[in-house]
């Protein structure tokens, strides 16, 4: 059997204030054409498919013509789960009626995990599905004192599934999670803050495949059975050196899996340029595409105006604009923080070490991930 694993769409996503849902729906054609030619046999997507929870028409259209053109024109069962962007109830709607057309939408967690049985000509492949969900929507379903931290939710989620199933049984595990040993970049939105999201890949020994999704960098994590698949485009310039790609997978009859990963091509790349103002404007890199998202560092030392609508006379989706050359370290010589790259907590421990000249505490840090975990869980509940 083969199937595409691929994750992380974010339907609906702006980059610096400008719409990508150009951008996605041409990355998208050449994924259902990929799947139209390398006749697979199923399609997952391991979660994220908005970009929020509630979605901007465009995208939602866009989402209906791709499921259109996979489940109607070329008749692929397509399997999809919920990611901590989505919202369970919008991206759930309709799931009983659709599952009998071979679209399988999992959006909310059970006691008993969902499973999509497809068979190929040696036998069935079961497709385990574990959305995303939030620890105090598991709590209520199994109970405080069984789910104390996400990881020993994640656990109970997956007892089900291996009480279910037997040695030598091909078994496919979809998921939207946070693996340990995983690496991240800036545009994937943490699902708790201090890294209690973190899980053990131990927790998904015994599964032919697991297909994940979270963690835009496509990589494998804690074996060769664990996989993300990555996003389906660059969603900020801390992904410049990525290839985009789904991940093409071919299980055989004894549960091995043959994973090949097959680059998107984008409509717009997202790249760095670095020079003299004046060799950019006049001598722009030779096979670039100008229409790339851009950030640009310009090395000039004197003042310059208006660099950004000179720039952009050329590279008309110039986003950023650095001057190393007129950066200084402040009023001390402290070295430089580049803020874009710290996380929440990081930034507020920064913040307090300036004005109070000591780092947080342990239980300064625990209050504030407390809180902030809290804040947006309800902001999640009040967009759903």
């Amino acid at each position: 059997m083969r199937f595409i694993h691929t994750a992380d769409w974010h339907l609906g996503r702006l980059f610096y204030q400008t719409s990508l849902t150009e951008d996605q729906a041409h990355v998208l054609d050449d994924l259902v054409r990929l799947a139209r030619e390398e006749k697979v046999d199923a399609l997952v997507v391991a979660g994220d498919v908005y970009d929020r929870s509630v979605p901007p028409a465009d995208a939602v259209r866009l989402l209906d013509d791709v499921l259109c053109r996979l489940l109607l024109d070329l008749g692929i069962p397509v399997i999809v789960i919920a990611g901590n962007h989505d919202s369970p109830e919008r991206l759930g709607f309709g799931s009983r009626i659709l599952a009998a057309g071979k679209l399988n939408m999992v959006s909310s967690v059970e006691k008993t995990v969902h499973c999509v049985t497809l068979a190929d000509s040696v036998g069935p492949v079961h497709f385990y599905s574990m959305p995303y969900a939030e620890l105090a929507t598991i709590r209520e379903r199994f109970g405080d004192t069984e789910a104390p931290d996400h990881q020993a939710a994640v656990r109970l989620l997956l007892k089900s599934v291996q009480d279910r199933t037997h040695p030598g049984q091909r078994a496919v595990l979809i998921g939207h999670a946070f693996v340990q040993g995983g690496k991240e970049t800036e545009s994937e939105r943490p699902l708790l803050v201090g890294g209690a999201d973190r899980i053990d890949p131990e927790c998904f020994r015994g599964f032919s495949y697991v297909a994940l999704g979270h963690l835009h960098r496509p990589q494998t994590v804690g074996g060769e059975t664990i996989h993300y698949s990555g996003s389906l485009l660059k969603y900020s310039f801390s992904e410049v050196d990525h290839t985009k790609v789904v991940n093409m997978v071919e299980i055989d009859e004894k549960g091995s899996c043959r994973v090949e990963k097959i680059p998107l091509t984008p409509k717009r790349d997202v790249r760095r340029i670095q020079g003299y103002l004046r060799d950019l404007l006049t001598d722009p890199e030779s096979g670039k595409n100008r229409e790339d998202y851009i950030v640009a560092t310009i090395l000039d030392k004197g003042a310059i105006l208006d660099v950004m609508g000179k720039l952009r006379e050329v590279y008309p989706n110039v986003k950023h604009v650095e001057r190393p050359a007129l950066v200084t370290s402040g009023r001390d010589d402290r070295p430089r923080v580049d803020h874009r790259k710290l996380n929440d907590l990081q930034l507020f421990d920064s913040f307090c070490m300036e004005m109070t000249g000591e780092p947080l505490s342990d239980e300064q840090r625990a209050a504030y991930e407390s809180v902030v975990d809290d804040l947006r869980r309800r902001q999640r509940e009040a967009a759903s």
